[in-house]
């Protein structure tokens, strides 16, 4: 379940109240007048089954509470009430499949940020997978893909073309775009860098490598992967489910194809270049299709079990 904490001004507490009252899937509501300091207004405090959240949520904005007052949201990990049984049986669907929409816009437009942080974890996952690929080694390859931090841009992307918001559109793909071509351009320094020490050498690139060859041989399976990848990465932030998004982060091959367009285009072969470009962009449009069309589906799927709920008396 999530926990409520509200601050309404006093003429808009009642609305307030009503509302919970009128909202499907809610329990243990306290209302403490005059509570609150900063801003001046009343306290509300309530319960809410996860699938009833983005409905009492979108409720609370319709009534401006945002911007007179406050909107708190919290998961509680344990609740041992019966009426918070009986709320959770009555929303409708499952808290696992719900989608919290703000909660959702608010995490992709954190993680698609471009900052120091994001640029310095693509780049040293991309130097990471440039020594796989010299060394055919697919454990290094996986490393590098579990340390990408790209899936925050490409989630972003997939939320703000559902919700409709240029601004985070446009802040994602920036932070996708800048954050690969910083990677990439450090990855070939480091790639010369390593060169001069004599621990790379032209021979690597041109060799068979079996184990990563299909870095950059890109074809229809690697659209594939990638879209149900993107699949699965949309449901596990959706349903709160981060795990998930480990086996995510290493099923699809954004960081080593952006690394080995690196270490190729450093030894001046760019047939090797050209294919690692193009897996990844087949890489990141597969994902950010699937993103898309999962969120789609989502929001259909909420709006037809809200049809069906009907209103508490």
């Amino acid at each position: 379940m999530l926990h409520l904490r509200l601050i309404a001004p006093a003429d808009k507490t009642d609305d307030v109240v009503r509302l919970i009252e009128n909202t499907v899937g809610t329990t243990h509501l306290v209302v403490v007048p005059g509570a609150a300091r900063n801003p001046a207004g009343d306290v509300v405090m309530v319960d809410v089954a996860r699938e009833a959240g983005d409905e009492l949520i979108s409720g609370l904005q319709k009534l401006d509470l945002e911007k007179t007052g406050s909107i708190a949201v919290e998961n509680i990990d344990l609740s041992l009430s019966k009426r918070a049984d009986k709320a959770e049986d009555e929303a409708p669907g499952e808290g696992v499949d719900a989608v919290l929409w703000e909660h959702l816009t608010d995490a992709t437009h954190e993680e698609s940020t471009l900052t120091v942080t994001y640029v310095g974890l693509l780049a040293v996952a991309t130097m990471l997978a440039a020594c796989g690929v010299m060394l055919d080694n697919a454990i290094l390859i996986v490393g590098a893909m579990a340390v990408g931090p790209e899936f925050g841009p490409l989630a972003g992307i997939s939320t703000a073309l559902v919700q409709r918001a240029p601004q985070l559109v446009w802040r994602s793909l920036w932070a996708l775009l800048a954050g690969f071509a910083v990677a990439i351009v450090l990855t070939v320094g480091f790639s010369w860098l390593l060169d001069a020490l004599g621990l790379f050498e032209r021979s690597m690139v041109e060799a068979d490598r079996p184990n990563t060859a299909f870095i950059w041989k890109p074809d229809w399976m690697s659209f594939v992967v990638a879209f149900l990848a993107g699949v699965a990465g949309t449901l596990s932030l959706t349903s709160a489910k981060s795990g998930a998004l480990i086996g995510v982060a290493i099923s699809v091959t954004t960081v080593p194809a952006a690394a080995n367009a690196a270490v190729a285009f450093s030894y001046t072969d760019y047939s090797q270049t050209w294919g690692s470009t193009w897996q990844l962009l087949a890489n990141l449009g597969g994902i950010i299709a699937a993103g898309t069309l999962t969120l789609l589906a989502q929001k259909w799927f909420w709006a037809r079990q809200r049809a069906r709920t009907p209103e508490v008396a």
